[in-house]
């Protein structure tokens, strides 16, 4: 009776093995998951099924800034399409002119800009006192 009874303990023993059921790390990937080898691991991931999706970068946008109050007056505009983009921005400058940036970027030409400076600088007379002639004394 004692052999019978070691005998189908260690048929049980065995048999829990195989379907994951002893309880060892492992054996956890071949009931669905888990970490174990069998079954793919973590969550039960299966590389044959990915597939690598590839779609080449694509985009445009575009902005305008007129602010009369503070004389900031820009715009901009890009576009991309693949590994090449394409855009321009304006700006009027604190000397009166604009700057017009027209510019390319791809991988065979690296980044080549176009800059145009459209009217003629001012510059304000500046008045101020010059050192040699202050009248009175300095109270500090």
């Amino acid at each position: 009776m004692l052999q019978c009874t070691v005998f189908f303990g260690l048929i049980a023993v065995a048999l829990c093995g195989e379907y994951g059921l002893s309880g060892g790390h492992e054996s956890l990937g071949a009931v669905g998951g888990g970490h174990g080898a069998v079954g793919g691991g973590h969550g039960g991931y299966d590389a044959e099924s990915h597939i690598d999706y590839y779609s080449p970068p694509h985009y445009m946008f575009e902005y305008k800034v007129h602010d009369p109050h503070t004389g900031d007056i820009k715009s901009q505009h890009e576009s991309r399409e693949g590994d090449k983009v394409e855009g321009y921005y304006m700006l009027n400058e604190a000397d009166g002119t604009i700057r017009e940036v027209h510019y390319t970027a791809d991988k065979h030409n690296g980044f080549n800009a176009e800059v145009k400076r459209i009217g003629h600088a001012v510059h304000p007379q500046v008045y101020g006192y010059q050192h040699g002639q202050q009248h009175g004394e300095h109270h500090y």
